[in-house]
């Protein structure tokens, strides 16, 4: 029987921390003007000698600690992030050597924030598959490299972090520091719409072809057609939530804590509303840490864990959209 634990969890944001007075200094808004819009109040900036694959790095370290697993048993490492540090080596080849899981196959996945939802499901693949495996995903995420500091409609959004996961297949034993149980991963569900990939790009690819001494464009930064993506987002969530729950016989009256990806606030509601479920069950973390892209879902599951919002036979709900444009849910059951 398949049965797949998260067995252990480890977050890391990083120390410095930009609030909204420090961006009017950069650019022309104000506290009021980005917490009406989007309720976020602060977020993180990796120091300028920190990489996301030092974050990534920090959070597996923690989340083998809570898992009581060592980093050689460790047989694959999945990184899930859109801002590596390279476009190749991948972060989960950095990671891996950093924490010392050498042999271990390692690679990159990139469905923006959207990566963790989507790292479940490649893990609970891996897992049903090859039953004695032991999988690492890191969601890791660089977002202030990429952001450009004169455009206030964006750099207003995103922070960096990066949380990680040990999952395994079988019994599993009690997490010894951040999860109060190991969860099963009951449900994965996951989909993509590319003829929208428009709606929100990163460059830095391929896409255009670059001389040497040519100066950089805006589209190697963030772009994002923000109103488009608001009615995608609202929409894919709400969809692939209640596909998930009809798929597995439940409502939504059977969920303990829904964990939505945290990019905005008013798409957080508007999701709430859509599904009818009650802001008592609707986690909310992004205030602290803005948009942190893959790392978020992770992110929120470790601060609500430790806010004892999550108990021991609590069935938590997840779910986060992504440039793509990609959308997830899953379901775990503590």
């Amino acid at each position: 029987m398949t049965e797949i634990n998260i067995q252990g969890l480890g977050t890391y944001v990083p120390s410095k921390r930009i609030t909204n007075v420090d961006l009017m200094s950069l650019v022309d808004t104000s506290d009021e003007w980005i917490v009406s819009r989007t309720g976020i109040k602060a977020r993180h900036m990796l120091a300028d000698d920190e990489n996301g694959s030092d974050a990534g790095t920090e959070a597996a370290l923690r989340a083998l600690e809570d898992a009581g697993i060592a980093a050689e048993d460790i047989t694959h490492v999945l990184t899930a992030t859109c801002t590596p540090d390279y476009l190749c080596p991948s972060t989960a080849c950095i990671i891996s050597g950093n924490i010392g899981s050498h042999g271990a196959m390692a690679f990159d996945l990139n469905a923006a924030c959207t990566g963790f939802v989507y790292g479940l499901d490649m893990a609970y693949g891996i897992l049903a598959a090859k039953p004695g495996a032991k999988v690492l995903l890191v969601g890791s995420e660089a977002f202030t490299r990429r952001l450009n500091w004169e455009d206030r409609t964006t750099c207003i959004l995103f922070g960096d972090g990066a949380a990680a996961a040990v999952l395994t297949n079988g019994e599993a034993g009690a997490p010894k520091r951040c999860l109060p149980s190991a969860p099963r991963l009951r449900d994965v569900r996951c989909g993509a719409d590319g003829r929208q990939y428009p709606l929100l790009t990163v460059g830095g690819g391929t896409s255009r072809n670059y001389k040497p001494g040519d100066p950089i464009q805006n589209d190697f930064y963030l772009q994002m057609q923000g109103r488009e993506v608001f009615k995608q987002a609202v929409r894919s969530l709400s969809t692939v939530c209640s596909e998930l729950l009809e798929g597995n016989g439940l409502t939504l009256e059977d969920i303990d804590l829904f964990i939505p990806h945290q990019a905005n606030l008013r798409i957080i509601e508007a999701v709430g509303d859509r599904l009818k479920l009650g802001s008592e069950k609707i986690f909310v973390n992004l205030d602290e840490y803005g948009n942190t892209s893959a790392a978020s879902i992770p992110l929120g599951i470790g601060d609500a864990c430790a806010q004892g919002r999550i108990r021991p036979g609590s069935r938590v709900l997840l779910s986060a959209f992504g440039g793509g444009f990609t959308w997830g849910a899953a379901l775990l059951e503590f």
